[in-house]
């Protein structure tokens, strides 16, 4: 089987233990992730080959990422290695109850945004590949990391290989002189599954539901695919935070031709860490269009992927198949298995 390959910045993750504030913290845990690393993490552990694309500073933090990354099964050998910049950094802490989690990012000046678009050769890169992946994060890095996904989704669609986006919209990234909607659009002109909200479409695309629509998320999804025909199925997951601790969360799909789908919600408390949700739910989606044979069924599956990332600590899902399938037969009491 040909490789799912990602596309993004992984950074170092710090965050205090037991839940502490960032001003107690006398200690750090560290971990990395970054979106699309998270994805091709995810899928490696599902037992889908998968690799991820990326810029890594030439010190022991770059090389320590490649590592983690390896161990998890995913295939780091299209990493460039740059003699400048830094790693990115990004501070979290883990709330409760009441209390909103937060993040810092210290990610400026990063080796990945300060890539050079001409050492990717995606020709070679992409050769072995059936999917590309990649997020609005990493354009809002840098004009570099820009060109260089631009250069990566012309190739992945001159191959005729199925192109995914998370269009993730973070206002405060966008830095570097350009706009996220002067951007963004020709980037997602190349993709044939995007995951988008009604708020991203609206700041992004200025996309809104239709006066009247009964179902805000599939006015917009169509209308998104109307003015990107590529577009056939957008995705997305509905959150109903009900403190830092307990959230509900189901998933969303307009498919072109098909119409609209969504699955129940699954009620999760204690949240044990949310980052990389989204990635896991994408992660799953991908795992089951190509693994399932219905829609329904890798939507069910991406949205049961993400609940179980709730319950685990780090950036990656680190659930297994079998694990996901058991949720999704209905077993969510957590009981003890032996």
């Amino acid at each position: 089987m040909k490789h799912i390959t990602t596309f993004g910045e992984i950074m170092l993750r710090l965050s205090p233990p037991l839940h502490y504030r960032l001003e107690q913290a006398a200690t750090l845990d560290a971990t990395y992730g970054g979106g699309e690393a998270n994805v091709a993490a995810s899928l490696a552990g599902f037992g889908l080959p998968a690799a991820h694309v990326t810029c890594l500073p030439d010190n022991a933090l770059g090389r320590a990422v490649g590592q983690q990354f390896r161990g998890l099964g995913v295939d780091m050998r299209h990493a460039v290695v740059s003699p400048g910049g830094r790693l990115g950094l990004y501070f979290l802490e883990v709330g409760a109850s009441l209390r909103p989690s937060r993040i810092v990012y210290d990610r400026f000046d990063s080796a990945f945004a300060r890539l050079d678009p001409a050492a990717f050769n995606w020709s070679d890169i992409l050769q072995d590949a059936q999917w590309l992946h990649w997020t609005g994060i990493t354009p809002a890095v840098s004009a570099p990391a820009a060109r260089a996904c631009r250069a990566a989704i012309t190739e992945a669609r001159r191959r005729g290989l199925t192109v995914s986006a998370d269009v993730n919209y973070r206002r405060n990234l966008w830095q570097y002189g350009q706009r996220a909607q002067d951007v963004m659009p020709e980037l997602v002109a190349g993709c044939d599954v995007v995951v988008c909200s009604e708020d991203d479409a609206k700041d992004l695309f200025g996309i809104q539901a239709e006066p009247g629509a009964t179902n805000g998320f599939a006015s917009m999804a169509g209308q998104l695919m109307r003015q990107f025909p590529q577009i056939r199925q957008v995705l997305a997951t509905r959150r109903e935070t009900r403190s830092a601790s307990h959230e509900r969360i189901k998933g969303l799909l307009y498919e072109a031709g098909q119409g609209y789908l969504e699955t129940p919600f699954f009620d999760i408390t204690p949240v044990v860490d949310r980052i990389g949700g989204g990635d896991a739910f994408l992660a799953g989606f991908i795992y089951g269009s190509l693994q399932l044979n219905s829609t329904a069924g890798a939507l069910a599956f991406a949205t049961a992927a993400s609940a179980l990332k709730h319950t685990i600590a780090g950036d990656v899902n680190r659930a297994t198949v079998a694990e996901v399938d058991y949720l999704m037969q209905g077993n969510t009491s957590g009981r003890l298995l032996r």
